[in-house]
């Protein structure tokens, strides 16, 4: 037999059937006569019930099916509902036990209905973050995810309807569009020992190296010198070590290699006389001014003798063990220790030539500037990813991982730009309210009585559109009668106490463009005044922000300037740069939250429940 989801089976046409429902079980409710079960697969937000007739079934699968978050199977005839609160039922013939659930462990227990206005009486949200891997099964977040699977269609059925192209921008990127520096770095060198750029340091090694090598010549070592390169080039390819070092690594090299080990060892012994120049020249070295002020005594009392102190009788294990050789000169680890210390005294930087891509990448924060580029070949694209901001925030509007969608336009300016955002916005919003109908009710029932009414007050007029000059007189002009937590000031990035004001000022969304360029990105397209940039925003009821965007400077003389005045290196972003030298263009985009998106379509007061595993500071679990 067909299996059958539950909402299909809800709206199905044809009764009197026998169908298969299959899913966890919500609750359970009977007498000595029948036993009611409430089952969910997740298809939609309402319970299919099967009435199952105690003399049909052993106790032990009774008590069993009939346990909360039990995964079970029940087969019988769909008929019309005889009860209250659902119009169809299966009189059940057969039950199935996929999955058991000790009720005494299970954590998702069913609270009953508040005494006063008989709404559900629900688990508190901060509990079901600590059970992620769980909380889906709940009709809270079973709508949320629902919702969040319908705007995601809805998001790329508005774009490809319009004639948009969608683009998979990286995820890895060696450049940061916002210019803030709160990004993720990606690297595969290691946590400890990271290679070290320092000009200083690499004149210290090269001395020491170049004293040490020039006695070997001097002694006619030509053999021992061509088994230390061969050992410093492979100990260098494994380890992925800065060439400034590489005789930082000789003995280590050396004694990994029980062959050259052997041959080292050998010549040594032939010339102790060596082998006492080679401590005199490193004792020297150490004890010079330049090097004791950069911790140089860490090295002192670690002997050139141990070369040759060295039993190759013992096993590997023990030959090479620190423990039995306390004092290897010069190994590895302890240069590196030399190293860290070295860190706190001397500004040195990462050598990521040694690293996966060569140079320094990051998570990216956003895929607007690849987006520009394809703009302005295929006209309109839009991008829809994750982006990761290392910004230390634990607000409820915030997270470090998060889904971005990114339309870019080309021959669009900034009222082309706003008008599309606001058209955007309302189609989501109507596809909810049509789409989601179920689920966007459930929440409005459950959390937020005035959800639905909030969400078509957004569908019923323009957006409001002001200038940020405007916007900041209106603000100071209240100020002046009730203040704000933060006085407003023109110069000022708006707080979220005046966005949501502006929102009630105007009574609903507004849009804010003409801000100064001093608070936005490099990127955008200044105006006339030199001030101002043509950036807009829109703001949303209690949500504050929920889009941001601008016309792009598409002149490479302004954008370069731009980029200096800003600081930022302009070597990361030569490929941008050099868009506008080739064919440039007026063209315009702007970024939507998807999160906080869903934030305003659900009717949730914290970010963290609108994403299935949540991201934060100190929080990275399932």
């Amino acid at each position: 037999m067909a299996y059958e989801t539950i909402k299909e089976l809800l709206h199905s046409e044809q009764v009197e059937r026998e169908v298969t429902a299959k899913g966890w079980v919500r609750s359970a409710r009977g007498n000595k006569y029948v036993l009611f079960i409430h089952l969910n697969d997740g298809s939609t937000i309402k319970n299919i019930q099967a009435v199952a007739d105690i003399p049909k079934f052993d106790e032990e699968t009774l008590k069993r099916a009939g346990a909360t978050g039990a995964c079970i199977g029940v087969t019988g005839k769909l008929v019309q509902s005889q009860g209250k609160g659902q119009s169809l039922e299966i009189q059940a013939e057969k039950i199935e036990i996929y999955g058991d659930c000790d009720p005494e462990l299970y954590p998702l227990q069913k609270r009953g209905q508040d005494s006063k206005d008989k709404k559900p009486v629900t688990l508190p949200l901060e509990f079901l973050r600590e059970k992620a891997h769980l909380r889906p099964r709940t009709n809270t977040f079973g709508a949320i995810l629902r919702i969040r699977h319908n705007m995601t269609f809805a998001i790329h059925k508005f774009f490809n309807d319009k004639g948009f192209y969608n683009l998979h921008s990286p995820i890895i990127t060696g450049s940061d569009a916002e210019g803030a520096g709160e990004m993720f770095r990606v690297t595969t060198l290691p946590i400890r020992d990271t290679p070290l750029i320092n000009k200083e340091l690499d004149e210290v090694a090269k001395r020491f190296r170049g004293e040490v090598f020039d006695l070997i010549k001097a002694n006619g070592q030509a053999d021992l010198i061509k088994s230390i390169s061969s050992a410093i080039k492979d100990i260098t390819r494994k380890k992925k070590l800065s060439k400034s070092y590489d005789f930082s690594d000789l003995i280590v090299a050396s004694i990994g290699q029980v062959q050259e080990l052997k041959a080292i060892s050998e010549d040594v012994k032939k010339n102790r006389a060596l082998v006492d120049q080679l401590q005199t020249a490193f004792d020297a070295l150490i004890r010079g001014e330049y090097f004791q002020n950069l911790g140089g005594e860490l090295f002192y009392g670690y002997r050139f003798q141990s070369i040759y102190e060295v039993d190759l009788n013992k096993p590997a294990r023990r030959r090479f063990s620190s423990r039995n050789h306390p004092q290897l000169m010069f190994s590895f680890y302890n240069f590196m220790r030399f190293h860290r210390k070295l860190r706190a005294d001397i500004k040195s930087e990462v050598d990521f030539t040694y690293d996966f891509f060569g140079k320094a990448t990051n998570l990216t924060v956003s895929g607007q500037l690849e987006g520009e580029l394809a703009a302005l070949a295929l006209g309109k694209i839009y991008t829809f990813g994750p982006t990761f901001r290392a910004e230390n925030s634990n607000t409820p509007r915030h997270l470090a991982e998060f889904w971005m969608i990114e339309p870019e336009m080309a021959f669009y300016d900034i009222n082309d730009n706003m008008n599309l955002a606001e058209e955007m916005l309302k189609y989501l919003i109507n596809y909810a309210l049509h789409h989601c109908k179920d689920d966007v009710q459930f929440l409005n029932d459950t959390y937020d009585n005035k959800l639905i009414e909030r969400l078509q007050s957004v569908l019923d007029k323009p957006f409001t559109r002001i200038s940020y000059t405007e916007g900041v007189e209106i603000l100071k002009e209240t100020h002046s009668k009730k203040a704000f937590e933060f006085q407003p000031d023109w110069g000022k990035d708006l707080q979220k106490e005046h966005e949501n004001y502006l929102v009630e000022h105007f009574g609903g969304p507004v849009i804010v463009t003409g801000y100064p360029k001093d608070i936005k990105a490099f990127y955008m397209k200044q105006n006339e005044d030199g001030k101002t940039v043509r950036a807009m925003d829109i703001l949303f009821p209690w949500i504050g922000e929920i889009i941001g965007g601008s016309q792009r400077e598409d002149n490479y003389d302004k954008l370069y300037a731009r980029v200096k005045e800003m600081g930022i290196h302009e070597e990361s972003l030569w490929w941008y740069l050099e868009t506008r030298k080739f064919g440039s263009c007026e063209h315009a985009g702007f970024g939507l939250g998807f999160e906080r998106l869903l934030l305003f379509v659900t009717g949730m007061t914290n970010i963290r429940d609108v994403i299935p595993f949540p991201r934060t500071p100190k929080n990275a679990e399932f």
